[in-house]
């Protein structure tokens, strides 16, 4: 099952092109926001798909390029984020070390939205496409053998990165957990429609160029891995978000006015827009030509403040 927020965050079930209002169904969840409702809804779920499933087969729905969609998980209490955890399609020699961090929640942003660059002296603003876990249920010490039971489903995600800002002390603080730098969407896909999360093509475009294009069974660190590790550091609850890491060789600069597009199988595609109010610019160029050039690292900025003469 496909579910969404959409308009004044109405619960939809996705059918194809169109969108059917579900929110009388789950009405009696007990809820303040919406992220309360959608988390109600993933810890009940056993008892409202059926009820679901009807709702949306008696109506039509209204078409999904008539509604505005919305974050899908609006204001998760965690996002765990790994790090490190692709083998860069056999240019690393070993697996990093398992590692995550923890990005802020008001990041979050949905389809349609724009993620806009700060004023900050980043070397470059980069986002990386990633499969996200949404989780089912309270999740402390989960052994691998058990991972999947407790994850509910998957959705797009994009870890917006600030390069280059920080300290030696929290190198990721400041790169990750800015405003607007965790675009998700935009839909929320339930585990048993995606299958087998191991194998799905990820692919992100800038302004219609195809840069990220890889697949999840090049990670280090496998699905099952990740929630072992992460619940084996703290729980993770229903509604929580931990993004698995990407290929870091097709990342590229996110400029002004750039609309950028991710797809990871079967979750849908999510668009956002690039705002920059200093319009910096960088090359095109994405990691990976980079260093086919010789030049290891991302581009250096060309224009606009910061920029080095």
């Amino acid at each position: 099952m496909k579910l969404c927020f959409f308009d004044d965050f109405k619960l939809g079930v996705v059918k194809g092109d169109a969108v059917v209002d579900v929110s009388a169904v789950v009405q009696d969840i007990p809820h303040l926001e919406p992220q309360d409702l959608i988390s109600g809804l993933i810890e009940r779920f056993a008892q409202y798909r059926l009820r679901l499933e009807e709702a949306a087969a008696a109506a039509a729905g209204v078409p999904l390029s008539s509604v505005r969609i919305r974050p899908p998980l609006p204001n998760p209490r965690n996002i765990a984020c790994m790090a490190v955890n692709y083998m860069e399609n056999g240019t690393r020699a070993a697996p990093a070390e398992i590692d995550a961090y923890l990005k802020s929640p008001s990041a979050i942003i949905g389809h349609g939205d724009t993620m806009v660059l700060p004023d900050v002296p980043a070397t470059i603003f980069e986002g990386e496409a990633e499969l996200a876990i949404v989780i089912g249920r309270h999740a402390s010490h989960v052994p691998q053998a058990e991972a999947l039971d407790y994850i509910f489903g998957y959705v797009n995600f994009i870890d917006g990165s600030a390069r280059g800002v920080g300290s030696a002390l929290s190198p990721l603080y400041q790169m990750k957990s800015r405003d607007t730098f965790a675009p998700i969407g935009p839909f929320l896909v339930t585990a048993d429609e995606v299958g087998d999360a191991q194998k799905l093509p990820v692919r992100l475009w800038n302004n219609g160029v195809l840069n990220q294009d890889f697949n999840t069974d090049d990670m280090a660190h496998n699905i099952k891995r990740c929630v072992e590790f992460v619940t084996g550091v703290h729980a993770l609850e229903a509604g929580d978000l931990l993004a698995t890491g990407t290929n870091h060789g097709g990342l590229n600069a996110f400029m002004d006015g750039d609309t950028i597009e991710l797809e990871i199988g079967p979750l849908g595609r999510l668009m956002i827009n690039v705002r920059d109010d200093l319009k910096r610019t960088w090359g095109r160029e994405t990691r990976h030509q980079m260093a086919q050039k010789g030049t290891p690292g991302p581009t250096p900025q060309l224009t606009g403040k910061y920029a080095k003469s």
